[in-house]
């Protein structure tokens, strides 16, 4: 079995060096899923080039597609660092819990956004359209639709990365979902 390492700063190229450098600056820490993206020579700076474009889902809404998507696919690693972000944002353990079932009951607009989400992803794109209706409803814009579909490529790319090669999680786990 091949084992995929995180790799050092001194096993990186030089321009993913300069990323780590600042990495460490502003978070002060290099997370070990972007550093695993930086096996590549341009995945780490093209990827955090994607999460950080401008975008309409921003904060409490970012997060909820953070967190929905990464349900969906039962990503660790994703869950843990955004069950971590989405309490940075203002949500509640409880709130946490209820988003990565798929809905937000204590805010119709993230509701709409949360059952769409998981829509989207369960069904890989093929969205049902009352949860689009709904969505729309609940007063997002077709510019959110087109952005809420970008996020959920990008938390796919990482979900992705991480079961592929199950790094090490280096945030506090996330609790488990009630069956």
């Amino acid at each position: 079995m091949t084992t995929i390492n995180v790799p050092t700063r001194e096993e990186v190229s030089p321009t993913n060096q300069a990323i780590f450098d600042n990495l460490k600056k502003s978070l002060g820490v290099v997370p070990n899923l972007y550093a695993t993206l930086a096996h590549s020579e341009h995945a780490l700076g093209s990827y955090l080039s994607f999460q950080n474009s401008p975008s309409s889902i921003t904060g409490k809404a970012r997060e909820v597609v953070n967190l929905v998507v990464s349900q969906v696919n039962n990503c660790e690693y994703c869950l843990a660092a955004h069950t971590l972000i989405g309490k940075k944002n203002g949500f509640t353990d409880e709130q946490i819990l209820e988003i990565r079932s798929g809905s937000a009951r204590f805010d119709a607009k993230l509701d709409a956004l949360a059952r769409l989400t998981r829509d989207i992803a369960l069904n890989r794109g093929h969205a049902t359209q009352s949860l689009v209706d709904a969505f729309f409803a609940a007063g997002w814009t077709k510019a959110n639709l087109v952005d809420a579909i970008v996020a959920v490529g990008d938390k796919t790319v990482t979900n992705y990365l991480h079961a592929t090669t199950r790094v090490p999680v280096d945030f506090p786990a996330a609790p488990k979902l009630a069956a």
